[in-house]
């Protein structure tokens, strides 16, 4: 994946009790605990961090990929800590799509999960 809102991932070793990922840096941390922090979330900071979660998110389902576990725990902030920088990090739920046939798991974080998913 190679897109400006998306963590870069350099390299990975296995080893026999772990797994090594190298990704590029987003010392920021998580946007939920700046959201936390700061207490206040102006609309004009919600149109900038949607603009690029949205850009993101189109550049993968143009590539055929599913996230599926989006949330402020997975979108990183670069060290300004300015919402229009930030990156969306683990894929671990994803899945290629081709529309041919309907996703139907329940998967996700629970708090997070669309009572539609729910719902099947």
């Amino acid at each position: 994946m190679d897109h400006p809102n998306i963590l870069k991932m350099y390299e990975f070793f296995e080893i026999p009790t772990h797994v090594l990922v190298v990704t590029e840096l987003a010392p920021g941390g998580e946007l939920f605990d700046e959201l936390t922090k700061r207490g206040v979330f102006t609309e004009a900071d919600a149109c900038i961090l949607i603009k690029h979660v949205l850009s993101a998110i189109n550049y993968c389902h143009s590539n055929n990929v599913m996230h599926r576990d989006l949330k402020p725990e997975n979108i990183l902030l670069e060290g300004n800590k300015h919402f229009c920088e930030i990156k969306i990090i683990d894929f671990g739920f994803s899945t290629h799509f081709d529309g041919s046939k309907p996703l139907d798991e329940t998967l996700g974080t629970p708090y997070y999960i669309a009572p539609e998913v729910l719902a099947r």
